[in-house]
């Protein structure tokens, strides 16, 4: 599994997405939506893991637009503010991890999301 995760804060960024390695998921970090929208435009990525604030475009500016693209695509919002049911409007596949988040509440988020990848397809 392809995934992308994109926050500002640089120490952040190095040890959330070591910490999501393992088998059968390849990792890249970006510290800012335009540059995972770049890279992904070159080849798609399974799941968007995304902080909400970012410097430019917001991680739910950038969700929003990858949901027009592909209106099954994972994405996980990271927050420190409840955003409510507001995101699962956007699609079957928007979660939502309220920061600050245990290593083992986003593990099991990604479990439960590779589990139910294969019956989705990229629309």
């Amino acid at each position: 599994m392809k995934i992308v995760y994109i926050e500002d804060n640089e120490e952040l960024r190095e040890t959330i997405g070591c910490l999501m390695e393992g088998p059968g998921r390849s990792i890249t970090c970006c510290a800012n939506a335009e540059e995972a929208l770049q890279l992904d435009a070159q080849a798609p990525f399974d799941l968007v893991v995304t902080d909400v604030s970012l410097p430019g475009q917001s991680g739910t500016e950038l969700a929003q637009s990858l949901l027009k693209q592909a209106p099954l695509r994972w994405i996980v919002l990271c927050t420190g503010y409840d955003l409510g049911h507001y995101p699962a409007q956007w699609g079957p596949n928007v979660r939502t991890l309220l920061k600050p988040f245990e290593i083992e509440e986003l593990e099991a988020l990604l479990g439960q999301i590779e589990a139910q990848r294969p019956n989705a397809t990229l629309q």
